[in-house]
Formats: structure tokens, C-alpha cells, sequence
């Protein structure tokens, strides 16, 4: 009886342990915990569902509804994938075998979005804000304390000398079957796909929504979509179900997608998008995404991605405030043409650009250009913007302009990002960062930034802030290389996209 017991504590010693390299609490408690916040946001999706929309108002009420309905949705599913990888940590339940980098991106995920559902309410008359801001912030809370018992990512460095990659001899997400392994090992500009969509009516739908729909839920192999050249004059949703959904088209001066949704005719910053995706593993190359709405409507985003492990290639993002919102989650943009206005890359995300051009252009009169809003609310967030190898200036609009043009402002409390090895132009004010309103955030920001070149890289302008900050070596800096900070080793390769894991000295 004594050997049988001593044999259970054994194993119930070992199955401990396996959570033990990931969570600071027993996996059972951290279990109990996510349940406990699951139940809560269905609660809340239930409750919510059911007001009386016609009652309280307008066009704007209505769309906050709506966008809060997604977002919670989506914080359901990203709270299931940490439960289900916390339980079965050396199972099929991480994306990218590195089970805590995958927990603290999904929780940090979860943590945006109820900030997100409030914000939606703002231009309201604040009735179902109020209804319902108490039980969001609880569910912030909660989701917070969860996070707070996942143990640290721990990444082996990059070599020294960081090189383009392509293809790797490493182990492949699990959500990868063997021929779709096979077929994005061979992906160059040529690619063979499902299913063509085309303006003119030569392909099989004349709708981008149309083929989305056609692709099946959770898939684990690429369903690949050709548009075709041609103008597209909706709004895309590529929902939470649709997994791997890869888009290309003929090239960002031939297939474009535009919209002109915006704030001031009712659409909250969340719902304006012109394209919105969701679902992990989304992949679009050569395609222009475009907002029309102007600088005077206000926020207006061409794209929006909540898509986790989403790569952009090649492509362009056209609009004025808010263009390009990388909401929540790891994604990577490479190649790319980015132009707006005010805060035109911003959001929640782990987001690496690379090799981008990215372009202020004229806003409103007496308006201040600012390049990047990154939103950050807690300091182990694991999010950021990482802008490398980039080209950052001003378009003809602004040459001898009396605009100024800032690389950031800080958003939330933690905002956090830096620029590297990049090429930054003399439309950039001296002091290169703005602040957002009076001394906010200025201590617990993180801005950085190291060995950019060009007449608006030089630093002795520079903002003189508790939270910003010169690297002088490569060793903090390489935290936000692709490798490290969205563990981009364990996934892009099999994109086919070229892309450089470290700092590239």
C-alpha cells in the first residue's frame, strides 16, 4: 500500500512540474481562475446581447454594441487557448512550442479588449457604458491577476550576427498539417490558389467576403485567395473561426480594397476599419488597404488585425488618423508603404515592422503629425511596436511645411515602443517624441532608440523623459528583434517571407 502511494506522489509530483515550468501557481488553480473569468464574459456577451438597442439610441450606440459583442467574443477564445495550453502544455495547444510566449500574448490579448469595448462607447450618452464598465473592469482585473501567474518568457538569443531567413530546419506550429508544411516550405511569388476573386467577373467570386466565406472554420492548412486586380469597394471581417486565410493580390497599385467608414459619421475607431481580421495565421501580399474618410472625419482605419501570428507583405495602408490599427497580438509587416496622419500606426500589439516605408502626410491645418499610439495599460504586457530597417519621412505634401512630425505618442500608460537601425528624415522635429497630455505616462513609457541614421536621427534634440532612452549596446535592444519578441523563429520561416531575426550587425 506504502509503494502504490509512493508511487502516486510521484506522479502527481511529475504532472505538477510540468505546469511548474510555465505557471507560478498549480495548474489546477490557475484553471479554476480562467473558468471563473470565462463564465463571467459570457455573462456579460448574454447580457449585452439582449439590450434593447432602439431604446438607447443611435447609429453610433448601436456599432459599440455590436463591437463590444466581437471583442468579448474574442476574449472567450483567447482565454479558452490559455486554459487548453496551460493543462496540456507539451500538447498540440501552443502555436509555437513556446507555451509561455503563447499564454502571455493570448492574456494580453484579453486584457485589451474590454479598454477597447469602453472606448467603443465614447460619443454616447454613456447609459450602457455605465451598464456595463463595472463588470469590464472586474473581468480586466481578473484577466490581469491571471496574468500574473505565467512565468516569464525565456528566449536563447539570437547569434550575434542575425541573417535573412527563409526556410528552417526547426519544429513547425502544430496547426500545420504535413501538406501545408510541405506547400509553404515551396512558397515563392508563385502560389496556387482556391479560390479567385475578381472585380470583372472572371474569377470565382466578384466579392472579397464571398470567398472568405467559402474558406472552413479552423482550418489547419492554408486557404489561399487570389484577388485580382481591380478596385473593391467593401468592408472585409475576417472572423475569429477563420484560421490561415491567405490573401494575395496583383500588386498594391492594381488590387485595392477601400472604405470610408470613420468617427464622425457614427462608426467607433474599432468598427471603422476597412478591413478587419481576426482569425490566427492570416497572411495578405501585394494588396492596398485604404480608408477615403479624409483627415476632417476623423479616425478612420484602412486595417485592423487582431489576427495572432499574421504577416503583411508588400502590402500598402492608405488613410489619415488612425490608418493601421494593429490591435491586439504578434504580427509582422514586412516590405510594407504605411502613410497617414495622427497616431496612423497604433494599437495593442507585438508588431514588427521591417523594412517598411513609412510616410506622414499633410493632416488638417494647426494638427501635429505623430507616427506611432502605442497602447499598453500594464507593465507585464508583453506587447509593443518594433520598427526596424524602416524608412520614416514625409510625403511632397509637407516639404517646407510648417507641420510637425513626431515618431510617437504614449498612448496608454505603458506604451511602448522603439526604433532601430532605421532611416528617419529631417521632417521629424528634434525632440522626436510627443507627449500625450501634460506629464502622462512619462515615467513608465519605454521608448528607445538605436542606431538610426539619416538628419532626424540625430539625438541631441532629444525628449529628456524618465521613460526614454538611447541604447548604447545590442543587449536590451535585442529583446525586440524578431526572434525574441514575437518568437518570429518559430513561425515566419514558413511564410516564405525573407525577413531578419536579430539585429542583423
Amino acid at each position: 500500500m506504502a509503494s502504490t502511494f509512493l508511487k502516486i506522489l510521484v506522479l502527481a509530483t511529475i504532472f505538477s512540474c510540468v505546469s511548474c515550468q510555465h505557471l507560478k501557481v498549480p495548474a489546477s488553480e490557475f484553471a479554476v481562475s480562467l473558468r471563473s473569468t470565462i463564465k463571467i464574459i459570457r455573462q456579460l456577451i448574454s447580457k449585452v446581447s439582449h439590450f434593447p438597442t432602439s431604446i438607447f439610441g443611435n447609429f453610433r450606440l448601436r456599432n459599440a454594441i455590436s463591437d463590444c459583442l466581437l471583442l468579448m467574443d474574442l476574449s472567450v477564445d483567447q482565454l479558452t487557448q490559455t486554459l487548453s495550453a496551460s493543462l496540456n502544455p507539451n500538447g498540440n495547444d501552443s502555436v509555437t512550442g513556446d507555451v509561455n510566449a503563447d499564454m502571455l500574448t493570448w492574456l494580453s490579448g484579453a486584457l485589451t479588449n474590454q479598454d477597447t469595448c469602453k472606448e467603443g462607447f465614447d460619443g454616447t450618452n454613456g447609459i450602457i457604458k455605465g451598464l456595463v464598465g463595472g463588470v469590464l473592469d472586474k473581468i480586466s482585473s481578473s484577466v490581469y491577476n491571471i496574468l500574473l501567474n505565467v512565468k516569464p518568457i525565456t528566449t536563447t538569443p539570437p547569434p550575434s550576427r542575425g541573417g535573412s531567413k527563409l526556410i528552417s530546419s526547426k519544429k513547425l506550429p502544430n496547426w500545420l498539417k504535413p501538406f501545408d508544411q510541405h506547400l509553404l516550405r515551396g512558397v515563392t511569388n508563385e502560389t496556387v490558389e482556391h479560390v479567385v476573386v475578381a472585380a470583372d467577373g472572371t474569377g470565382d467570386f466578384t466579392r472579397i467576403m464571398d470567398a472568405i466565406e467559402a474558406a472552413p472554420d479552423r482550418s489547419s492548412e492554408r486557404f489561399i485567395i487570389h484577388v485580382k486586380k481591380g478596385v473593391y469597394k467593401e468592408y472585409v471581417v475576417i472572423n475569429k473561426d477563420k484560421w490561415n486565410i491567405k490573401m494575395f493580390g496583383d500588386g498594391v497599385n492594381l488590387t485595392v480594397i477601400t472604405g470610408n467608414r470613420n468617427y464622425v459619421d457614427g462608426w467607433p475607431t474599432y468598427g471603422s476599419a476597412t478591413f478587419s481580421v481576426k482569425g490566427r495565421g492570416f497572411f495578405a501580399r501585394d494588396i492596398t488597404f485604404e480608408n477615403t474618410a479624409g483627415p476632417e472625419k476623423e479616425q478612420a482605419v484602412a486595417f485592423l488585425s487582431d489576427s495572432d501570428l499574421s504577416v503583411l507583405h508588400r502590402c500598402a495602408f492608405l488613410g489619415y488618423q488612425d490608418t493601421l490599427y494593429a490591435h491586439s497580438q504578434r504580427q509582422f509587416y514586412s516590405e510594407c508603404y504605411i502613410t497617414g496622419t495622427v497616431d496612423f500606426i497604433f494599437g495593442y500589439g507585438a508588431v514588427v515592422f521591417q523594412s517598411c516605408q513609412i510616410v506622414a502626410r499633410r493632416p488638417l491645418d494647426k494638427q501635429k503629425n505623430v507616427i506611432t499610439a502605442h497602447g499598453r495599460n500594464k507593465p507585464l504586457e508583453t506587447t509593443g511596436f518594433s520598427i526596424q530597417f524602416c524608412n520614416i519621412s514625409t510625403d511632397a505634401n509637407l516639404v517646407n511645411s510648417t507641420t510637425q512630425t513626431y515618431l510617437g505618442r504614449p498612448w496608454k500608460l505603458y506604451s511602448r515602443t522603439v526604433i532601430m537601425q532605421s532611416y528617419i528624415s529631417s521632417a521629424i522635429m528634434p525632440k522626436g517624441w510627443l507627449e500625450w497630455d501634460g506629464d502622462f505616462a512619462l515615467d513608465t513609457l519605454y521608448y528607445g532608440e538605436f542606431m538610426n541614421y539619416g538628419p532626424g536621427a540625430e539625438l541631441w534634440g532629444r525628449v529628456k523623459w524618465p521613460g526614454y532612452r538611447v541604447f548604447n549596446n545590442s543587449g536590451e535592444v535585442a529583446n525586440f528583434t524578431v526572434a525574441r519578441f514575437i518568437t518570429g523563429d518559430t513561425w515566419l520561416p514558413l511564410t516564405g517571407v525573407r525577413y531578419v531575426a536579430g539585429l542583423g550587425m
